[in-house]
């Protein structure tokens, strides 16, 4: 009987508040990212440095799973109900790991070209070139793909009476196997991208902080950048990863129902913070936003200046 009544909180928190919340964000993450993309996407024959290629990866990585959210509004608005197959279900699931894991290195790639930039700024013009942030894409892209492929084999669809439920981690007989998978997605695809991110910003913060040479503007881009980053981390990459965890365990060593259901209620609201990055990133691109105007003519005569000097 216990059991039944945490399954049935499980299904009310999800049903109630997921349903709304990813149709909102699809929206956002949607009208957001398809004009960042319309107006990073290179035009004419001028190279675009290396910031505008890493964040036009990341509106990429964020429209590609804005698209599947409408099948998961769809999934709990029928409650929890899925009724597109197992393929869609497991696509969904790659998709929604692809766009985390491109996303939190990606970030830590605009980090990083920022950290040459501002602290390293006479190597960074130098070396660090267009092409060498088309190939740390590739290589994003490539790594990302393989950490998220074995969702294909641990996703999959459960016959619950008269619904069946997509499982976007495992079922109980694989957690033994699972568990493991997504300690390593934390430590190695979260943890370790925010340790180089979080002193890639220790970096910028005590280069700004000598600087006399930067203009005032430029030091509110860097602050600006640094307050998104630990926002988008400290609310959702971080408590994802640890209540995800924690839920799993609980599912594997069953706690009381009651902190069962408080874990796993709080892990679905961070489910929900996790879908709303897609819909924050765009502010990231403000920092190209001067190249942006440079291209569309809204700066003319400034422009040249911006599209050198100005890096992510």
């Amino acid at each position: 009987m216990a059991t039944h009544k945490c399954n049935i909180s499980f299904s009310h928190v999800q049903v109630n508040y997921l349903a709304p919340v990813y149709g909102v964000e699809f929206f956002i993450a949607l009208l957001g990212n398809g004009f960042a993309i319309w107006l990073l996407m290179p035009r004419g024959s001028k190279k675009s440095h290396a910031g505008i290629i890493f964040s036009l990866n990341l509106a990429v990585s964020d429209l590609a799973y804005a698209l599947s959210l409408p099948l998961l509004v769809a999934y709990y608005t029928m409650g929890k109900n899925w009724v597109f197959g197992l393929a869609l279900c497991k696509v969904e699931r790659f998709l929604f790991n692809c766009n985390l894991y491109g996303s939190i290195f990606f970030i830590t790639c605009i980090s990083a070209n920022r950290c040459l930039g501002i602290v390293y700024p006479f190597y960074a013009r130098g070396k660090v070139e267009s092409k060498h942030a088309k190939v740390a894409s590739v290589i994003v892209w490539l790594f990302v793909a393989t950490i998220a492929a074995p969702v294909f084999k641990f996703s999959t669809t459960k016959d619950e009476g008269a619904v069946t439920e997509c499982i976007g981690t495992a079922v109980d007989g694989m957690l033994t196997t699972y568990l493991p998978y997504s300690l390593f997605l934390a430590g190695f695809g979260c943890a370790l991208p925010f340790v180089i991110t979080l002193f890639s910003y220790i970096g910028i913060a005590r280069a700004v902080w000598k600087s006399h040479g930067l203009e005032s503007r430029e030091k509110r881009k860097v602050v600006a950048m640094v307050c998104i980053v630990v926002a988008l981390y400290s609310i959702s990459f971080l408590p994802y990863h640890i209540l995800r965890n924690l839920n799993l365990a609980n599912r594997q060593y069953p706690p009381s129902c009651a902190r069962s259901s408080y874990v796993h209620s709080a892990f679905q609201i961070t489910r929900g913070l996790v879908a709303l990055n897609p819909c924050i990133h765009p502010l990231l691109y403000t920092s190209v936003m001067d190249n942006v105007r440079a291209r569309l003519g809204c700066c003319q005569g400034h422009g040249e200046k911006n599209s050198e000097d100005i890096r992510l």
